[in-house]
C-alpha cells in the first residue's frame, strides 16, 4: 500500500512535520464530498440512460464508498489524534484505503461503460469525471505522493485498457495521450509535495525560533521593551511589567511608552519629576540616535537602570534592570575596602588616605597634627584565655570609647589586632596631644563588662608630631611606632613622644637584625662552655653551652643584647637548633662522664618539635641521651602547662636530663618542683648574696636545697665567685654542683677540652 521508501522518509520526519502532512489529506472535506457527489450523480445518469445493471452497481458502489470516506473524514476532524507518529500513520493508512477503494470503483465504472455500451455521451461523461477526479487527486493529496500514485493507477489503468480494448485507432491515439497526462499529474503531485514539506518545515522552524525567542525574552533577568519610530511598543517581555510592578497588559503592543510612564506615576512607582526626566532622556536618545544609560530612583528607594539602544528602523530598545541589590552590594564592598569589618573604623588604607589629606591641609597653615599609635596591654592574654569572640567584643568596646573622647575633626583607625591609631588635627601644641593620650589611657583602662566578665586592659601610646618639617604619612606612622616601642619598654600604661634618637636606635636595631641574619646564615656564632664542678669529687661533671657572637665591627656582642632581638625576629628557634647540634658534637669528644647542658627558650617549645629536634641532634653527634642536659626557665613552664609537661616527659623518657635554671627568680617556683619531670635545680646566684653573714640568706639557701634534694633532684648553685661562698655551700650536703667564676668563666671549646683533660680539684682556680 505504502512504499518502503515513503515509510523510511516519514520515519525521518519530525513528529510535527509528519502530522502536518497527514493533516493535509483530511483538510479538504468539502471539495472531496463535492467531487464524490458529482461522480455518484454521473454514474446514476449513465445507468439510467443505458439501463445497464453493471453501471447501476458501479453507481451504488461509488456512493457507498464515498459515504464511508466522508464518515472517516468527519471522524478525523472530530477525534483525529496525530500527536505521535504511530497515530499519524494509522490515519494515513485509513485515508489511503478509502482513496484506493474509491479510485478502483471509479476505474471499474469507466471500464464497464466502455465495454458494455457504445453511447458516446456515456463514454464522454465517464472520461470527464475520471480525468477531473485524477486532476483533483493530484491537487488534494500531493502531501502523500503514494496516495496520488495509488489513485492514478486505479483510474488510469482501466481507462487505458478500455480504450485499447475498443481497437479503434482513435481510441488508441487517445489512450496514448492520456497515459502521459496521468504521469504528468503524478509529477506535479510530487513537486507540490516537496513544496508542502519545505513550507511546513520552514513554518515549524519559524514557530520554533519564535518560541525560543519568546522563552529567551521572558526568562531574561532584564525587562525589554522595543519601540518603533512613533514611540509605540512593538515588543515587551514579561519582566518589563514585572520589574515596574505593573499589570502585564499595560505595556501592550501598540501602546505609547509615555502611557506606561503615566501608569507608573499613577501607581506611585515614580514621581512626576523622575518620569519626566526619563521621557526627556528617551526623546533625546531617539532624536540623536545614540545609545545611553540612566538611573531612575523609585519613591520606594529602589534603583532602576534604563539603557537605550537605537535600532535601524528609527526605533529604540529599552533595557530595564533593578540594580538596587547590586548597588547595595557595591556599597558594602566599597565600605569593606575602606573600613574595618569588626569595629567599623577606617582601615589602614583609608586611614592612610585621610592622613595624606590632613597633612596636605596642615602644610597650608601653621597648625600641627599629632598621630597617636595606641596598643592595648595584655590583650593577647585575654584573647587567648577568653576566646576570640570575647576579644572581638572587647575591641569593639575600645573603638566605642575612643570615638567618644576624640573631636569631630580627629580620625580614628584600626590597623589590625589590638592596634588603633588616632590622627589629632589640628593641634596647637604637643601638650594637646599629651592631654588626649592621657584621656585615652585613663578611659581604656576602666573595666569592661563583656559577656558577663569584667575585663581590664591598659594602653600604651606612641605620639608623633608633624613639627616644623614636612613629613609624609609613612614617616609619621614610623615615628609613632618607634615612640610606642619606647612607651612599652618603659613599663606600659603610658605614652611617649617620638624623639630623633629613637630613629637612631631603630636604625641600629635594623642593622643588628640584618647582621644577625647574616651571622646565622654564615654560622658566625661561637659556643663557649662554662663548667659545673661536683664539689664532692672535685671534677667537672657538666659544661653549660653558652652562645657568643663576635661582630666583625663591634667585637663581642653581649647575649643580653642580641638574644632578645633574635626572639622578636623569630630566628631564635633556628639559632637554638644550631647551638644544640654543635654542643652535642663537642660533647661527643669529651670524657664519657661529662655531660653538656643546653638552654632551651620558651619560643623553641612553642614553635618547634622539641623532642624530634633533640633526638636528631643526639643521633647526628652519636651522643647518648643521658649525656645531654637541657636547661629550662620558669617562662617555659608558664606558657602552656599541659603541652610543656608532655614534651618534658618525652625528653625524660628519651634519657635526657632536665634542669630548672635560675630557680628562685620567678613567683611560683615551688609548684614546679613536683609538677614536672625535673632532675636538677640550679639555684640562682641571687641566693648567694649575704650568705657570708649567715642569718636568713643562708637559711633560705639551705631550705631550698634540702627541699629539692628530698624531692629527688640534684642541686647546683650558680654564681660562686669566692672561696668563702664555696666553703659555705660545700657545708650543705644536699648541694652537689657549683658553677661560677671561682672555677672558670665561659671558655672556648678548645680551652674546655684542656680543662677536662687536666686533673681539676674543687680548690683549683683555672680562670
Amino acid at each position: 500500500m505504502l512504499s518502503q521508501d515513503w515509510r523510511r522518509f516519514t520515519e525521518s520526519l519530525p513528529n510535527n512535520v509528519y502530522a502536518s502532512v497527514v493533516n493535509s489529506l483530511f483538510d479538504n472535506l468539502n471539495t472531496l464530498i463535492a467531487g464524490m457527489v458529482s461522480a455518484s450523480i454521473a454514474a446514476f445518469i449513465t445507468a439510467w440512460k443505458t439501463s445497464s445493471r453493471p453501471l447501476l452497481i458501479c453507481a451504488i458502489l461509488l456512493t457507498v464508498i464515498g459515504i464511508c470516506r466522508s464518515i472517516d473524514m468527519i471522524g478525523y476532524r472530530l477525534r483525529g489524534d496525530v500527536s505521535t507518529k504511530r497515530a499519524a500513520k494509522r490515519w494515513e493508512v485509513h485515508y489511503a484505503i478509502g482513496a484506493g477503494a474509491y479510485s478502483a470503483a471509479l476505474g471499474f465504472w469507466w471500464l464497464i461503460s466502455f465495454l458494455t455500451t457504445s453511447d458516446s455521451f456515456v463514454q464522454l461523461l465517464c472520461a470527464a469525471i475520471t480525468i477531473g477526479y485524477a486532476c483533483g487527486t493530484s491537487g488534494r493529496n500531493y502531501g502523500v505522493p503514494n496516495v496520488v500514485t495509488l489513485q492514478i493507477v486505479c483510474t488510469c489503468v482501466p481507462l487505458a485498457f478500455a480504450m485499447l480494448a475498443r481497437g479503434d485507432v482513435y481510441y488508441i491515439i487517445l489512450a496514448c495521450f492520456i497515459l502521459p497526462f496521468f504521469f504528468a499529474l503524478k509529477k506535479i503531485a510530487s513537486s507540490l509535495n516537496q513544496t508542502l514539506l519545505k513550507a511546513v518545515i520552514s513554518a515549524e522552524d519559524v514557530t520554533l525560533l519564535a518560541g525560543r525567542l519568546d522563552a529567551a525574552l521572558n526568562n531574561m533577568p532584564q525587562g525589554l521593551c522595543m519601540v518603533g519610530g512613533d514611540s509605540r511598543i512593538v515588543v515587551a517581555n514579561g519582566q518589563f511589567a514585572q520589574i515596574l510592578g505593573l499589570d502585564p497588559q499595560v505595556p501592550r503592543v501598540g501602546a505609547r511608552i509615555t502611557e506606561v510612564l503615566v501608569e507608573c506615576i499613577r501607581s506611585g512607582l515614580f514621581s512626576a519629576s523622575a518620569a519626566g526626566r526619563i521621557v526627556s532622556d528617551f526623546k533625546a536618545n531617539m532624536e540623536q540616535r545614540t545609545s545611553g544609560r540612566m538611573h531612575a530612583e523609585t519613591q520606594a528607594g529602589r534603583t532602576f537602570a534604563v539603557t537605550f539602544q537605537p535600532t535601524g528602523n528609527g526605533g529604540s530598545v529599552l533595557l530595564l534592570e533593578d540594580i538596587t541589590e547590586r548597588r547595595s552590594a557595591e556599597a558594602k564592598i566599597k565600605h569593606l575596602a575602606s573600613y574595618d569589618a569588626l569595629t567599623g573604623l577606617p582601615n589602614r588604607t583609608f586611614f592612610r588616605s585621610q592622613m595624606d589629606r590632613a597633612l596636605s591641609l596642615m602644610r597650608r597653615s601653621t597648625d600641627q597634627s599629632a598621630l597617636l599609635f595606641v596598643d592595648l596591654d595584655e590583650f593577647k592574654q585575654i584573647n587567648d584565655t577568653m576566646g576570640h569572640p570575647t576579644g572581638d567584643a572587647l575591641l569593639c568596646a575600645v573603638a566605642d570609647r575612643l570615638q567618644r573622647i576624640v573631636r569631630e575633626t580627629d580620625v580614628i583607625g584600626r590597623f589590625g589586632g589590638d592596634e588603633f591609631v588616632v590622627l589629632q588635627s589640628p593641634v596647637g601644641a604637643p601638650e594637646e596631644a599629651a592631654a588626649l593620650a592621657k584621656r585615652v589611657v585613663e578611659t581604656l583602662s576602666e573595666p569592661y563588662e563583656i559577656e558577663g566578665h569584667q575585663l581590664i586592659v591598659g594602653a600604651s601610646i606612641g605620639i608623633a608630631m608633624t613639627g616644623q618639617h614636612e613629613v609624609d604619612a609613612d614617616h609619621l606612622l614610623r615615628n609613632a611606632d618607634m615612640a610606642l616601642y619606647r612607651a612599652k619598654a618603659e613599663g606600659r600604661g603610658t605614652w611617649c613622644f617620638f624623639e630623633p634618637e629613637m630613629d637612631v636606635t631603630a636604625r641600629a636595631r635594623r642593622t643588628l637584625e640584618s647582621d644577625l641574619r647574616k651571622a646565622l646564615a654564615d654560622e658566625s656564632f661561637q659556643i663557649f662552655f662554662q663548667p659545673l664542678v661536683n664539689i664532692r669529687t672535685g671534677r667537672v661533671s657538666t659544661c653549660e653551652a653558652l652562645l657568643r657572637w663576635t661582630h666583625p665591627e663591634r667585637g663581642m656582642v653581649s647575649p643580653a643584647e642580641f638574644v632578645p632581638v633574635a626572639e622578636e625576629m623569630g630566628i631564635i628557634n633556628e639559632l637554638g637548633v644550631w647551638v644544640l647540634r654543635k654542643a652535642c658534637q663537642e660533647c661527643a669528644a669529651w670524657p664519657t662522664d661529662v655531660r653538656v647542658a643546653v638552654n632551651l627558650s620558651s619560643m623553641q617549645f612553642r614553635r618547634g618539635n622539641m623532642t624530634g629536634t633533640v633526638r636528631e641532634a643526639l643521633w647526628a653527634a652519636g651522643l647518648p641521651a643521658e649525656r645531654l642536659e637541657v636547661e629550662i626557665t620558669e617562662s617555659v613552664l608558664l606558657q602552656d602547662t599541659e603541652a610543656t609537661r608532655v614534651t618534658l616527659t618525652q625528653l625524660h623518657d628519651l634519657g635526657v636530663r632536665i634542669s630548672l635554671d635560675d630557680f628562685g627568680t620567678g613567683y611560683s617556683s615551688l609548684s614546679y618542683l613536683h609538677s614536672f619531670p625535673l632532675q636538677k635545680v640550679k639555684i640562682d646566684r641571687s641566693f648567694l648574696q649575704g650568705i657570708q653573714n649567715g642569718g636568713r640568706s643562708l637559711t633560705l639557701l639551705r631550705g631550698v636545697a634540702r627541699m629539692s634534694d628530698e624531692l629527688g633532684m640534684s642541686v647546683a648553685i650558680e654564681g660562686v665567685e669566692t672561696q668563702e661562698q664555696l666553703d659555705l655551700v660545700a657545708a650543705e650536703p644536699s648541694i652537689t654542683e657549683v658553677q661560677g667564676f671561682l672555677f672558670s668563666p665561659a671558655v672556648s671549646s678548645s680551652r674546655i677540652r684542656e680543662l677536662l683533660q687536666s686533673d681539676m680539684t674543687a680548690a683549683t682556680k683555672v680562670a
